[in-house]
């Protein structure tokens, strides 16, 4: 299930991308379907090993083209282990809610990005997540844990004060919020309710088979009750500094 839209956020084989905070990789596994070289990286070191043996069962089994690359690695969000500008591409999916210094992980992708790279950040959206918190303080006062809910204009304005660019965003999931809001009601580790487990099985075979009627179903509401926020932005190429704006002419270089 992918909250990030590809044909919104465009990828080309042999882009290198890093998909920050992945947790079970589901967009790193797209990104590596699609020719991208991909650095998956989480602080969980569980998820990472698993994600590394995805891509290992992705390579035997064929399933990404010659030329694409995978790495899965722990890594802090907040200290990314590589030079400035080493990535065209940074997915940041369902993460920033997790993290006190939302601003810091906005610098470290921008450092890391190159000009004229793009960005993808998904959140919690503001009105299911409002739903959430209302039916259970189980659901995000737990350690790391959801710890701020965004307005889409608060994350936007974010966005563009770390330096990017935005060019675009939606809603996604509008199936999901029901999900969410029946397991805060009965308990967000009663798996065992009626409602939850119906419910979970028709987003199952939703997955599964992506049926026309929910999909048509799920675009209709995103607008509405999309359960999450995505943004799309790029780095903008810095202006090209002359000798004449730096106050250095050739003589005086001399």
């Amino acid at each position: 299930m992918l909250t990030v839209d590809f044909s919104r956020f465009p990828l080309a084989p042999g882009d290198r991308v890093l998909d920050l905070g992945c947790g079970a990789g589901r967009h790193a596994f797209e990104c590596y379907r699609r020719g991208a070289q991909v650095v998956a990286l989480d602080q969980n070191a569980e998820e990472i090993r698993e994600v590394a043996k995805w891509f290992a069962a992705m390579k035997e089994a064929g399933e990404a083209p010659a030329g694409a690359t995978a790495t899965a690695m722990e890594g802090d969000a907040l200290a990314l282990p590589f030079p400035d500008e080493s990535f065209d591409v940074v997915i940041i999916s369902e993460v920033m809610e997790h993290i006190p210094d939302d601003k810091g992980v906005l610098a470290e992708m921008v450092r890391v990005l190159r000009p004229g790279g793009r960005i993808a950040v998904t959140v919690p959206r503001y009105g299911p997540e409002k739903v959430c918190w209302a039916l259970s303080d189980a659901y995000h006062e737990v350690e790391g844990g959801h710890i701020r809910i965004y307005k889409a204009d608060e994350l936007v304005a974010k966005v563009r004060e770390a330096g990017l660019k935005p060019y675009g965003s939606h809603h996604a999931h509008a199936l999901h919020s029901p999900y969410w809001w029946l397991k805060c009601a009965f308990g967000v580790d009663n798996d065992k309710a009626l409602p939850v487990r119906a419910y979970h099985k028709l987003l199952v075979w939703d997955i599964m088979k992506k049926p026309l009627a929910t999909r048509v179903a799920e675009q209709a509401l995103n607008p509405l009750m999309g359960k999450s926020f995505v943004v799309y932005a790029t780095k903008p190429h810095l202006p090209r500094v002359t000798e004449t704006q730096t106050g250095t002419s050739g003589a005086a270089a001399k």
